[in-house]
């Protein structure tokens, strides 16, 4: 067995085992391993102890949680709420059925909201993106309601909507009674199924998520600042959103990205503002500090080979439909290993992007990534000669 660099990947090939069903490959990453330093301990990055309640440090590339304290702790989510108000937002804007520049009357259920405020009076008309502004930068109460009654009709017609939305993402452990985040009886969340909605929301939306690292807007003369503070230091912070009420505690919600890297950090129920402020600076040093993000495989790069019985030719490509990025601790790329399972044997005819296998990255007894292996091209089933040379090899075999 061997392994070679392939663009900054293993190049694996696979070899029949001892089941006809499954071939399996285990190979060795050995990339730079004379650099490694001496007695580097095989265990991963044990991260800082925070004063939150709850937290979830998360790979955005890959959604693999790098730290977790009481991720699925039920806690109210205050203003961190806000941040399904706007994926809703997007969702509509993405489906057209509302536009940025269109204006909404504001009604007085809106404006007798309050708590942080956008300060709309009303009767007045703003338009959706200002709102959007007043929501993500201001965290506008009266913001929330007035974008609820726009896209839903009502604010309880649009709170269904929240819940449905949630379902379809896998926010299972979460419902919401308002789109503002004021404390409600069966008004919850978790650290888990925060990380998830903004993995979510910067994946689908990466133009609008940029809203997010608004520092200030300015709204009928008032200027509003944005109330994340990482916002403003050398960390590669770009979003998303802060809470905090009596019963909730002080909460923040970060994303960061650096050297090809993104990291979401959720911190729950911390003690006060600098507190949440320093436990999510702890989280954000730690994952970029401890652990390496690089593409292992591009899509299309040959990973593996698959023997075809009864085919033109005797052996088809595998390969990835994505790249296949990982975030692993630093350091620890040469201790790896890549493991390549079929299936079941293939035979002719086979056609291009079938799915055949899985390669899964391992480190330690941890799994680190699985991904689906299709091929890379179509096999058409061979003449009579070469199907009657494959039957009699099956049946040597045997």
């Amino acid at each position: 067995m061997t392994a070679r660099e392939c663009g900054g990947a293993m190049r694996l090939r696979a070899w029949p085992a001892a089941d006809r069903r499954t071939w399996q490959l285990l190979v060795f990453a050995v990339l730079a391993t004379a650099f490694a330093p001496p007695g580097l301990s095989a265990t991963f990055p044990v991260a800082p102890e925070l004063a939150a309640k709850a937290h979830v440090l998360l790979d955005f590339h890959t959604g693999r949680v790098l730290s977790a304290f009481r991720p699925d702790a039920r806690m109210h989510p205050a203003s961190l709420t806000k941040m399904l108000t706007v994926y809703v937002a997007f969702e509509a804007l993405e489906s057209g059925s509302i536009k940025k520049g269109e204006t909404v009357r504001i009604s007085a259920r809106a404006r007798s909201m309050g708590g942080s405020r956008m300060y709309l009076e009303q009767g007045s008309h703003v338009r959706v993106i200002d709102l959007l502004k007043g929501v993500i930068v201001q965290s506008g109460n009266d913001a929330s309601v007035a974008l609820a009654e726009h896209i839903a009709g009502t604010e309880s017609a649009f709170v269904e909507r929240m819940n449905e939305t949630a379902k379809r993402l896998g926010m299972r452990r979460s419902q919401f009674r308002n789109p503002h985040g004021w404390t409600a009886d069966g008004h919850y969340t978790t650290a888990s199924d925060m990380a998830l909605l903004a993995r979510a929301m910067i994946r689908r939306f990466p133009a609008l998520y940029a809203l997010h690292k608004l520092r200030a807007f300015v709204h009928n003369g008032i200027r509003q600042e944005n109330r994340n503070g990482l916002l403003d230091e050398d960390l590669g912070v770009d979003g998303i959103k802060t809470g905090s009420t009596e019963a909730a505690g002080y909460c923040l919600v970060a994303s960061a990205a650096r050297d090809g890297m993104r990291l979401v950090s959720v911190v729950l129920a911390a003690p006060d503002k600098p507190a949440r402020l320093t436990d999510s600076r702890k989280l954000l040093e730690f994952g970029f500090t401890q652990y390496s993000t690089r593409v292992l495989y591009s899509s299309g790069q040959e990973i593996s080979r698959a023997r075809v019985w009864a085919g033109q030719e005797r052996d088809v490509g595998l390969e990835l439909r994505e790249p296949l990025v990982l975030t692993y601790p630093r350091q620890r790329y040469s201790d790896m290993s890549a493991t390549v399972a079929l299936q079941n044997e293939l035979e002719a005819p086979v056609p291009a992007g079938l799915q055949v296998g899985t390669l899964t990255i391992r480190l330690d007894d941890q799994v680190l990534a699985e991904r689906h292996l299709v091929t890379s091209k179509t096999v058409a089933e061979g003449d009579w000669l070469q199907r009657w040379s494959d039957y009699y090899e099956r049946w040597r075999r045997q």
